[in-house]
């Protein structure tokens, strides 16, 4: 293990979640202050999930061309130049005009987000290539640190935004995330080694799409896992939080933020609650699919809860926290399937299709939570996120379950 590549690859990796989180909280608080209603909302971060499904199918081949260090250092430049961008926007405009280039913007920012996602979780893949059975369960708990850490510090990165807002306002905000992503980008420029992560062999246009079953299967419950989770997470909660709740600006930021953060501890904990918890369950696909299906049953009982009215603040708090660490495992448990699935010489192309997949479900996940919000609420937010978990645990039944994935 590369210990000084790993941690240049996770420097820039929490550096970047930290300010795509403040980012994101930044842009819904302050633009629902100015009368955007959720529709609009969810409207402004469409480009930056579609621009991540294309990012995600080509960003894997070049990286498997020109090494991870070219496809890292162009991720942490676009979200400098999308954050310069976005502090520039004249409130004057025209409302349309003004959501336009706010989307051209996260547009930028979802290309930087996914360039830099695919290139440190390729990494780490590079970075662990043996498949002998202690390498696996050591590929198991580098994925998982990484993710979870990442996933912590992007909850924090929603506290930061709502601080950040309250303190310094909007503009300088920005600049201040600018000139953090800068420092790093001079850091892994110079310290990282070029040819990390490239093919040995030229890696074929054709093969974006070839992928064995595993591969595609798995991508597929990917998809629908994370619209599960956008459904509801994106622009539902934070807009009823907003108007029913009729919470302030920090509060709404530190509950999502304590809600990632959370997430993100239990991510990294996984390796080690999978074999203490599961038992003799030694395979990562049947412990996906167990996780799943208490997944998908928690989702339902919470949507019955929340149509009901029953205890609704208390039960939206409680609910969604428990909701969060179930979700931590399922995310985990894929996490590391798709990287255990593939070869270290092809990892930047499965794991940029596999991430396409991710983005693709977060794309349909936006666009249903401000749909749906606005036509019938967060309870029907819900009940669309446990239709998307039961057709994940579908896909899951069928990925295999041989060896090759045995963590115990």
């Amino acid at each position: 293990m590369n210990l000084r590549a790993y941690s240049l690859v996770t420097l820039a990796y929490w550096v970047f979640t930290l300010t795509d989180g403040a980012l994101r909280m930044l842009v819904l608080l302050y633009f629902h202050d100015r009368g955007l209603d959720a529709i609009q909302l969810a409207f402004l971060f469409l480009l930056y999930e579609f621009c991540g499904i294309l990012t995600n199918l080509f960003g894997g081949w070049i990286a498997s061309t020109k090494g991870l260090k070219i496809t890292l250092s162009s991720g942490l430049l676009l979200q400098i130049a999308s954050l310069i961008l976005l502090s520039l926007i004249n409130l004057d405009w025209d409302l349309w005009i003004a959501v336009g280039y706010i989307m051209g913007t996260q547009a930028l920012s979802g290309v930087a987000k996914d360039l830099t996602k695919m290139s440190s979780k390729s990494a780490v893949r590079v970075l662990v290539p043996n498949n002998s059975h202690d390498a696996q369960s050591s590929l198991f708990k580098w994925v998982a640190i990484l993710t979870g850490s990442k996933n912590a510090l992007k909850g924090f990165g929603f506290f930061l935004g709502g601080l950040l807002l309250a303190s310094v306002g909007f503009k300088w905000s920005l600049w201040v995330m600018a000139i953090a992503i800068g420092a790093v980008w001079i850091l892994t420029f110079f310290l990282l080694k070029g040819d990390l992560g490239r093919s040995k062999q030229k890696a074929k246009f054709k093969e974006l799409f070839a992928k064995s079953r595993e591969i595609n299967i798995l991508s597929i419950a990917r998809l629908f896992l994370f619209a599960s989770r956008d459904v509801w997470f994106v622009v539902g909660l934070p807009v009823f939080l907003s108007s029913v709740m009729k919470w302030n600006h920090l509060s709404i930021g530190s509950f999502m933020a304590c809600w990632v953060i959370g997430y993100g501890i239990v991510q990294t904990l996984a390796p080690h609650a999978i074999k203490k918890k599961q038992g003799g369950i030694t395979h990562t696909a049947q412990a996906a699919l167990i996780w799943g299906i208490t997944l998908t049953t928690l989702s339902g009982l919470l949507a019955t809860g929340v149509y009901l009215g029953f205890h609704l603040e208390h039960l939206v708090v409680g609910g969604l926290i428990l909701f969060g660490v179930v979700f931590a495992m399922n995310s985990a448990l894929h996490s590391y399937l798709i990287l255990a699935y593939s070869d270290s010489d092809k990892a930047a192309l499965n794991v940029g299709f596999y991430y396409m997949a991710n983005a693709g479900g977060r794309l349909f996940g936006t666009l249903l939570s401000g749909l749906i919000y606005q036509w019938a609420g967060l309870a029907a937010c819900l009940w669309t996120s446990t239709l998307c978990l039961s057709i994940a645990v579908l896909c899951t039944i069928a990925l295999p379950r041989g060896s090759k994935e045995k963590i115990a």
